[in-house]
């Protein structure tokens, strides 16, 4: 089984970036906790980052035929990217969307997703024990094909 884990816009600065809202964990120290849980699983779990949104569409449509599944963390493009809308809807590999914060809980601009109708679930709320929460789901759902 593998799963790619993807990171989008000003991820790399967690730790330093809103802690009140963020925490104080980095990128590097939540992707290592998740990787060590898809290991312990079996699961080969490769991850990607990018500020960039069309390097994030390429990396969906890399992932075709590599990948039984993917984590997005869509970050800021969660709210404006119809692109990568259409890329997760497009390549046939089910997502899950995990954000660190409630954004319920924040400005009304963060309500609306438009990844979530791409994806299979949402996680949201849990810091960065969300990812594990997102990778516990997935391979539940992929273990059930």
């Amino acid at each position: 089984m593998r799963i790619l884990v993807i990171n989008g816009p000003n991820l790399k600065l967690l730790g330093i970036r809103e802690p009140a809202i963020y925490g104080r964990e980095t990128l590097d120290d939540i992707l290592a906790k998740a990787r060590a849980f898809a290991e312990e699983r079996g699961v080969q779990m490769d991850v990607f980052q990018s500020d960039v949104e069309g390097e994030l569409v390429a990396a969906i449509g890399a992932a075709v035929g590599k990948y039984d599944g993917i984590v997005i963390n869509p970050a800021a493009y969660t709210h404006t990217s119809v692109a990568l809308r259409d890329a997760l809807s497009g390549c046939g590999i089910p997502a899950v969307e995990v954000h660190l914060s409630n954004v319920h809980k924040r400005e009304s601009f963060r309500h609306v997703s438009l990844t979530a109708a791409a994806c299979v679930a949402q996680v949201m709320g849990f810091g960065g024990y969300g990812y594990i929460l997102a990778i516990t789901g997935l391979l539940n759902l992929l273990e059930r094909k």
